[in-house]
């Protein structure tokens, strides 16, 4: 007789099947990832905040503000998903598709990779 990894209960049905019912396999997986999840979803919550900020201040594919500004909206500069460096080694940081390069006196390029 098979039973259920998360109640215990009887396992009724195809031979494959590994927990009593839809609920009890949510509840054992919630479990099982949890400890993982959370930085996992504090990253993508991050990410997602960081590129939302550059994609309503870049409208235009191409524009310029300032630290200040950026770090108003709740920008962190920490969270980004890649670089891109230059042949003459200007790096801009991306977050996805939108991007930022560090300007002098505290200002930044926003761009949008096509």
């Amino acid at each position: 007789m098979k039973q259920c990894p998360e109640c215990g209960t009887k396992i009724v049905g195809r031979i494959d099947k590994k927990f009593c019912s839809d609920a009890c396999r949510n509840s054992y997986n919630n479990k099982f990832n949890k400890d993982s999840k959370n930085l996992i979803r504090n990253t993508n919550n991050r990410l997602r905040k960081n590129y939302r900020i550059l994609e309503a201040l870049n409208p235009d594919k191409k524009t310029k503000m300032s630290r200040a500004k950026l770090i108003e909206k709740g920008f962190d500069f920490n969270y980004f998903t890649s670089t891109y460096t230059t042949k003459i080694g200007t790096i801009y940081y991306f977050v996805y598709d939108q991007g930022y390069l560090p300007l002098e006196g505290d200002f930044y390029a926003l761009v949008k990779r096509e």
